[in-house]
């Protein structure tokens, strides 16, 4: 089976060409316009970018497949461009162990629309405590190990996870919120906190976090991945480790770079995020952060709820938003004001992703690399709304809003997942 993809403008992390792409079985044969195809699929006017890996994803199975599952959560990354996914480990039960990896691994399989490398849980049940049999999970296929949506809160946990991880070449990604420090907070701590006359949360509870985990990145000669960063203080926090050549790495959020803690004033509990909206100056910390190479990928932390989880005071709503369908409209708004560029784009959403998670032959559209494929359409305009919206959960402040750019096409080892 031969695909060809014409009229390509073809975004890679280092440049943009202008091309055909060849697609046979589930291997990208040539960059040609020339060549005979069982299909053809015209990209004029489109960007074509690699296969979007997402670092950060919550699908939720096993234990709370009402919020979402596997399934549906691969639905909505398809939709929105995502080829690859990392599932994190805040199930229940739990993947802390190779039996539940293997569900896992085994369910994307049957699946079949995307690639989905889980994390494993750094500690038992997440409790903080015990370590995981971390090797056997890396046998299963672990992409790495997290105990997101919890801080391992005991340094000395966290120096022997890291220990523990440099021997199966693996990464710890760190949930950086000091747990003291937050509190019952529920928002950003400042002048909007103030107003609202919600708990705040300072940033130092993120810092105090970051900075703990690269001294120990440091001390261990391992690797630390550091998720959601949300503050002005952590990029340059980030930015000095990397400096030190200390092996540390990170993610930030769309949602991070496009809204601030203004918008809580409305007490909607879709804006309560963990780690919290900030305020202007982090929004452009972070965006100078993904320009300069400081935070490495754009990650959605995809994060489900049901409705009548998020209809309750805001003190009491659970965090976060789902994310899969407007990674690609939220990123394009940043291109289009010239704070980022499409090969920026395809640095954090694509190529440095792939490093990072080793897998050599994903991130970057040349012969020989495996046929994934982002067609993205940066003028298609539409409501984000249920018609659109393939998660079980509606838990976005975009529901309802006009949003600009999407994928048109998403090719997974050459097949079509996905298309308008």
């Amino acid at each position: 089976m031969k695909t060809l993809l014409k009229n390509c403008k073809i975004v890679n992390h280092d440049k943009i060409t202008e091309s055909g792409i060849l697609i046979e079985n589930e291997t990208i044969s040539g960059l040609t316009c020339d060549a005979e195809a069982d299909k053809v699929i015209d990209c004029a006017g489109a960007y074509v970018l690699p296969g979007l890996i997402d670092m950060h994803v919550h699908m939720r199975e096993p234990g709370q497949e009402y919020k979402e599952d596997i399934e549906s959560a691969s639905k909505a990354a398809s939709a929105g461009g995502v080829t690859s996914a990392c599932c994190m480990a805040n199930t229940s039960p739990v993947i802390d162990n190779a039996a539940i990896m293997n569900h896992i691994t085994a369910r994307a399989r049957e699946i079949g629309l995307i690639d989905i490398f889980p994390y494993g849980a750094v500690t038992k049940g997440m409790k903080g405590e015990e370590l995981t049999e971390m090797g056997d999970m890396t046998k299963a296929g672990a992409a790495g190990f997290s105990d997101d949506g919890k801080t391992i809160m005991n340094a000395e946990v966290m120096r022997r996870a890291l220990e523990y991880a440099r021997q199966f070449g693996a990464f710890i990604a760190s949930h950086a919120i000091d747990t003291n420090l937050q509190g019952a907070g529920s928002m950003n701590e400042g002048s909007v906190s103030a107003v609202t006359g919600l708990k705040g949360i300072p940033s130092e509870s993120e810092t105090t976090v970051i900075i703990r985990d690269i001294l120990l990145a440091r001390l261990t000669k391992s690797r630390v991945h550091i998720c959601h960063v949300s503050a002005k203080e952590s990029v340059e926090l980030i930015r000095w480790g990397k400096n030190e050549g200390i092996n540390v790495t990170a993610e930030a959020a769309p949602h991070h770079f496009t809204l601030t803690d203004e918008c809580c004033e409305g007490y909607d509990t879709n804006y309560k995020m963990s780690p919290p909206l900030r305020t202007e100056k982090d929004v452009e910390a972070i965006i100078e952060g993904i320009k300069d190479g400081t935070l490495d990928c754009i990650a959605t932390d995809h994060a489900p709820h049901q409705a009548d989880e998020k209809f309750v005071e805001f003190d009491y709503a659970p965090v976060g938003i789902i994310g899969l369908q407007t990674f690609i409209p939220l990123t394009l708004r940043l291109i289009k004001s010239g704070k980022l560029s499409w090969t920026d784009f395809a640095r954090a959403a694509s190529y440095n992703p792939a490093k990072i998670l080793g897998k050599s032959r994903l991130g970057c559209i040349a012969p020989g690399m495996q046929a994934d494929i982002t067609v993205i359409d940066p003028e298609c305009e539409y409501v984000f709304d249920g018609k659109i919206n393939m998660s079980k959960s509606s838990n976005s402040p975009f529901m309802g809003a006009v949003l600009k750019g999407r994928s048109v096409y998403t090719l997974k080892k050459g097949k079509i997942v996905f298309s308008l």
